[in-house]
């Protein structure tokens, strides 16, 4: 390749990169929350430390919603867009998490997860609901509006 060709490209790839991080920097402020992923011990310390209370009591002081998944699971693979989007449209009212049953066994097993996707809709009040298989999203918004969200309203 001719050395003033290879000169032009790089000039072309300098400014390419220096434009995509200029966008970067001005859209990536304006995003909201991503969905978090959340190891066992994350899960103790942030939502509920199982080990040392039987009854419920949850930590946060935002209500969230747990997706139990696994990475080769049609369904959650689904569900994954589905989650993120609802992380950025209640990004100051609820908090996402994802935990992969893989990694995070004990944590798939304190809440029987057998099968996948489940989510767990987690209020800042009262018990938690745990719902097997992928709902679509309109119903989704409604368990989240109804359910996570009814004592904000009042």
């Amino acid at each position: 390749m001719h050395a003033n060709l290879i000169w032009r490209n790089m000039r072309y790839m300098k400014y390419k990169i220096v434009w995509m991080l200029l966008m970067m920097m001005t859209v990536l402020p304006m995003m909201a929350e991503d969905v978090v992923y959340i190891t066992t011990d994350q899960f103790r310390e942030r939502i509920f430390d199982y080990k040392h209370n039987k009854d419920w009591v949850y930590k946060g002081d935002k209500p969230c919603v747990i997706d139990f998944y696994t990475t080769w699971c049609g369904p959650c693979k689904r569900l994954a867009p589905i989650m993120e989007e609802m992380s950025q449209k209640y990004c100051d009212q609820v908090v996402f998490y994802k935990a992969d049953t893989e990694r995070e066994r004990e944590l798939a097993y304190v809440f029987g997860i057998s099968s996948i996707p489940q989510v767990l809709y987690i209020p800042v009040e009262g018990k938690p609901l745990l719902l097997k298989g992928l709902y679509p999203k309109d119903e989704i918004v409604r368990i989240i509006d109804e359910f996570l969200l009814k004592e904000k309203e009042k």
